[in-house]
């Protein structure tokens, strides 16, 4: 199986990770009849070795219609800033990125509406109803730790703020990382809300290394145990475990005794606004939400098909089913996310110091 490694932002926000087909300005052919289309995209569905669940959806597709991708990988928020910038010259056809920075870019006007074929399978709350994305991975938000360390994970978030974990523990910047983002949600979940999840994260801040803006670096250093304790997701990290054995998946409870809870962090793609290769990435599109793609994300990529039709039945799968055996899934509600997002990071700058 494949294990996609997420790579780390060079400095600065903006900054991204560039395959070798684009040249370093991220600019693709303007002509809208080249055999071309550029997506950007959150990291964790693309590996370093060249086997994950992107490399073999671009190498297919090309093969299926010539057409050739052309791929940008950063953080969710740092896509959807890079979008932004380039409104009066759009470079990206398509843009993945988790939420709420998928609805972040549909609040910025970069989306257009575009319905692919399969969507009418994807679950209305994966889903925009207006037609501006779908989710084409789903994931669910963890955390993982050092198994040759900790005999057990931690069970709650009040033992993350533990003394054992003073410089050992690291989750990546909220705001920044779509998985970073998601520590705030599931804090504020658990832990009855904004005042009291910012308290316990200023508490956790003394644990905390420092700022990360791409959660993927923060997996090999769990697994060498330079971190005992970082988050992830699911996809991710379960797509790393042969490569990096000594990491557990976990999803710390509100208080001793409680159900683990998490909440879906899918994949949500989208056509961006004034694309310069429109029908190229329609068909794109169509072909990410296809029955035999669809097929593939738990057994190529570690992740949980996107199509309520599509039964996975393959080792991953069932693994997956295991990981996720007990855990209590909520519903964020997306739009507050979008919404007060600026609050909710600005909010956790103060009660960290960061």
């Amino acid at each position: 199986m494949s294990r996609p490694l997420r790579k780390p932002l060079a400095a600065g926000l903006g900054a991204l990770t560039l395959a070798a087909s684009l040249s370093a300005c991220g600019a693709s052919s303007a002509d809208p009849d080249a055999k071309e289309i550029t997506v950007y995209s959150a990291d964790g569905l693309k590996s370093e070795k060249g086997d994950g669940f992107y490399d073999k959806v671009f190498k297919d597709f090309q093969k299926k219609t010539g057409i050739k991708v052309n791929y940008v990988e950063s953080g969710s928020g740092a896509a959807v800033q890079r979008l932004a910038r380039e409104r009066a010259n759009t470079k990206a056809d398509v843009v993945v990125t988790l939420p709420p920075f998928i609805q972040q870019a549909d609040g910025k006007g970069l989306l257009a509406v575009y319905r692919p074929k399969g969507s009418d399978q994807v679950a209305t709350a994966d889903k925009d109803p207006n037609g501006k994305w779908t989710s084409v991975v789903n994931n669910y938000f963890c955390f993982v730790y050092n198994t040759k360390e900790l005999k057990k994970a931690p069970a709650t978030w009040a033992d993350l703020a533990a003394g054992r974990f003073r410089d050992k523990l690291q989750y990546s910047t909220p705001g920044v990382a779509g998985d970073g983002t998601a520590v705030l949600i599931k804090a504020m979940h658990d832990l009855g809300g904004q005042g009291p999840a910012m308290k316990f994260l200023g508490k956790l801040q003394a644990n905390n290394v420092g700022p990360s803006s791409s959660t993927g670096q923060l997996a090999p250093k769990t697994d060498k145990g330079e971190l005992l304790v970082a988050n992830g997701d699911v996809q991710m990290n379960y797509a790393n475990m042969k490569s990096m054995p000594h990491q557990g998946i976990f999803f710390p409870a509100a208080k001793p005794g409680g159900k683990p809870t998490t909440f879906a962090l899918p994949y949500a793609a989208g056509l961006v606004k004034n694309a310069p290769h429109t029908a190229n990435a329609k068909k794109f599109l169509d072909y990410l939400l296809s029955a035999d793609v669809q097929k593939e994300v738990s057994s190529v990529g570690g992740g949980f098909t996107a199509r309520k039709d599509i039964k996975a039945t393959d080792a991953n799968a069932t693994a997956l089913a295991k990981i996720m055996n007990g855990v209590e899934i909520f519903q964020p509600d997306w739009n507050d996310v979008d919404k007060n997002l600026d609050i909710y990071v600005n909010a956790w700058k103060t009660a960290t110091g960061s």
